[in-house]
């Protein structure tokens, strides 16, 4: 359901199956049949992470539930100054309520889209680990561990979409003790369907992340043509193909990429 390349890559469509049936406990996933862009200036060791581009979800309350996002992405939500006497709590590391950013948003058959990442804090002890997990569950989320204990000291991460009223999906999703930063033209992304999902869903949403030095990603289409995502700034705010960073996610930034309708993706580079 997805187009990609691989790139020193070690799962097999097995692993990937098995790490899809655990993130959904109500959704059946077969062999997933293609696996994420892994590209980069130098070759890196694959970390243990997921592509859920099957994966469907209802968001707690309703299919049609509202966000709370940042107001500007990697913004901080509370401009406080920290007190340096105590730590911080498990609130206000977003233990149990993840930092949301959106990263785009756009308009298609006459119904509004989204993509956003959520980013769920570290746990510090089982505990908290716990509740973090019990906080997942209840909006149908399921990190990459086996037990709750194995999220402690841990920061976990989802990109989603959503488009109309329907289901929300997971595109990419991991689990990290320490989530390593890319560098140069590092870039790991998954395309999707932007509406329906199926095998024959045109796969025109491109979702992944680059370095925070990558000022341009390219991704081009099977039509020949391509879209330029460029870093965030005053001209380039409020489109629907962007480079932005995501709030306590400290691995580098997000892009989207959306293909016109007619065609599907093909690959995506930094291009500077």
């Amino acid at each position: 359901m997805m187009s990609a390349d691989r790139e020193n890559h070690d799962m097999t469509q097995t692993d990937i199956a098995l790490l899809l049936a655990d993130a959904a406990d109500e959704v059946e996933i077969g062999i997933a049949p293609v696996q994420a862009v892994v590209r980069g200036g130098r070759r890196r060791k694959a970390r243990r992470w997921a592509v859920a581009a099957a994966t469907a979800l209802v968001l707690a309350g309703s299919t049609g539930a509202t966000l709370a996002f940042a107001g500007l992405p990697g913004e901080r939500a509370d401009r406080g100054t920290p007190v340096a006497s105590r730590p911080a709590s498990a609130e206000e590391r977003h233990v149990y309520d993840p930092q949301r950013t959106e990263l785009a948003r756009g308009t298609e058959r006459g119904k509004e889209w989204r993509v956003w990442v959520e980013v769920w804090g570290a746990p510090r002890d089982t505990r908290e680990a716990v509740r973090q997990l019990d906080a997942m569950k209840e909006v149908g989320l399921r990190p990459t561990v086996d037990k709750a204990a194995d999220l402690v000291g841990k920061t976990s991460y989802f990109s989603m979409r959503s488009y109309g009223d329907g289901r929300s999906l997971v595109v990419m999703f991991d689990t990290h003790k320490r989530i390593d930063r890319l560098a140069g033209t590092d870039l790991m992304a998954a395309a999707v369907p932007l509406e329906e999902v199926g095998p024959t869903a045109p796969e025109r949403l491109v979702v992944g992340h680059v370095a925070k030095t990558a000022r341009e990603v390219t991704c081009r289409w099977k039509d020949g043509s391509s879209t330029v995502a460029p870093l965030e700034g005053p001209a380039a705010r409020g489109g629907t193909s962007l480079i932005r960073p995501v709030g306590g996610y400290p691995g580098g930034n997000w892009f989207v990429c959306l293909a016109p309708q007619g065609t599907t993706y093909q690959d995506a580079e930094v291009t500077k």
